[in-house]
């Protein structure tokens, strides 16, 4: 049984107190020094480009669900032994930073993931984590970390509560917390007042040459509550736009359609949310 080590950073440069904790094991540190060693040579025409070898560097990494959900109290999770699909996103994109930066270390890393996966960077309690993938993706916009590039490609407006936490309770163990459960209804009102720009699935197919390497693409869902079902990102095979993503059905992988043919096969599946990653960000540990 692995056991899970519990990293109290003493440098106040690098997380303040309210995020001094890291959750993971000693495979984990190993596998970032192997990855880290074999991507800092890469070298390619464009950030997008990178991603994608980045990414591909994952290829076969099982698919595990819920990795985040570890213990009692949230932590900043890094765990390279399973992805989920929002988590294989956050480990490429900290990877990205981590080169753009030419950082070696892996409390560097867990700064860029703790960027990344919390709210204006800063993990403070399960609330900050940012559960809804559109929230996500406009809090890394302000950050200058990606750009929504939907309704440059046609995309649609349309207003739709998100509220699924909220109203799927049972479902998430640390809402049994009253404290995160207020706090997550609090964010879920003031998302209410926030528009979502969706490129509809019949219309993917003639944006497609605008759509680029490394792009994520979110999938967007007509289920009550949920903005976004999965993401990945966006990889070119003979022309065509595919998904490079940790799949449910086993592990990291691309798909052996087009992307527009395997959305038709997703059940509820509305269009997409296409966000562009810049990594521009000027923060500093």
């Amino acid at each position: 049984m692995m056991r899970f080590c519990f990293l109290l950073l003493l440098f106040g440069h690098f997380l303040n107190p309210l995020t001094a904790q890291i959750t993971c094991v000693a495979q984990d540190s190993t596998l970032f020094e192997n990855k880290l060693n074999q991507l800092k040579h890469i070298q390619t025409s464009s950030l997008g480009d990178s991603l994608v070898v980045i990414g591909k560097s994952f290829l076969g990494t099982p698919y595990v669900e819920k990795t985040l959900e570890v213990g009692e109290t949230e932590t900043l999770v890094v765990n390279l032994r399973g992805l989920d699909c929002t988590t294989f996103v956050e480990n490429v994109l900290a990877f990205g930073l981590q080169l753009k930066k030419d950082e070696n270390l892996f409390l560097d890393f867990a700064k860029n993931l703790e960027t990344i996966r919390y709210r204006n960077g800063d993990m403070n309690g399960y609330p900050s984590r940012l559960h809804y993938f559109t929230d996500w993706i406009r809090n890394n916009e302000s950050m200058g970390l990606v750009k929504d590039i939907t309704p440059a490609l046609g995309g649609e407006i349309i207003q739709k509560p998100i509220n699924f936490m909220g109203t799927h309770r049972n479902l998430y163990p640390f809402l049994s917390d009253n404290s995160n459960y207020e706090k997550i209804l609090q964010i879920e009102s003031e998302l209410a007042s926030e528009a979502l720009c969706i490129l509809p699935q019949n219309q993917i197919e003639a944006q497609e040459m605008n759509i680029q390497n490394g792009d994520i693409i979110a999938l967007a869902t007509s289920i009550k509550g949920l903005d976004v079902t999965h993401t990945g990102f966006a990889i070119r095979v003979d022309g065509r736009i595919h998904l490079l993503h940790a799949s449910t059905s086993g592990s990291v992988t691309i798909t052996k359609e087009p992307l527009v043919d395997y959305l038709k096969k997703i059940k509820n599946n509305t269009g997409i949310i296409v966000a562009r990653p810049e990594l521009l960000s000027s923060q500093t540990p």
